[in-house]
């Protein structure tokens, strides 16, 4: 008896809750600047945002050296287009569940990507009080992209619970 009232208890505390699936759950270490794992729950609608590069600092200058700026000019373009891509759709920055970073070794930088600078430009979209959560992230040093003044290329997944 004991054990079907038990049953009987959880039955009707599921019952309870709310219909709707709950929101994307974003894990992180308090002091964290990554999240560790991003959860998202049965019907969520995923998005995939293409790899994106930072727009020109003056769009008359598009083939001198510095035509994109550093590391953290050229992420922090980046992610204001991808911010506006995401309202576009309905979405904000704390929907962003997967960041994929390619940075090119900087000359001025020893041929060493700018971690730095790429880690300055996202404290300004994620983890704020503003937009607390923060996304999965992984970060690569490649030989290059598209121009060779670029240093920067992002690609995301977002997801939106219904």
């Amino acid at each position: 008896m004991k054990h079907a009232l038990a049953t009987l208890s959880v039955l009707l505390a599921l019952s309870a809750t709310p219909a709707h699936a709950a929101g994307v759950e974003h894990r992180q270490a308090p002091g964290a600047m990554i999240a560790s794992a991003a959860i998202v729950p049965p019907g969520s609608t995923f998005y995939y945002l293409s790899g994106a590069t930072a727009s020109p600092v003056s769009p008359a200058d598009t083939e001198s050296l510095d035509a994109y700026g550093d590391t953290e000019t050229q992420t922090f373009s980046i992610l204001t287009k991808m911010k506006a891509q995401l309202a576009e759709m309905g979405l904000g920055m704390g929907d962003v569940i997967k960041l994929t970073v390619f940075l090119v070794g900087d000359p001025k930088n020893g041929g060493k990507m700018d971690r730095d600078g790429l880690t300055r430009a996202y404290k300004k979209f994620f983890g704020t009080a503003d937009q607390p959560n923060l996304p999965t992230r992984s970060a690569f040093q490649i030989a290059a992209l598209a121009r060779p003044q670029q240093l920067v290329e992002i690609e995301a997944i977002a997801a939106k619970a219904p």
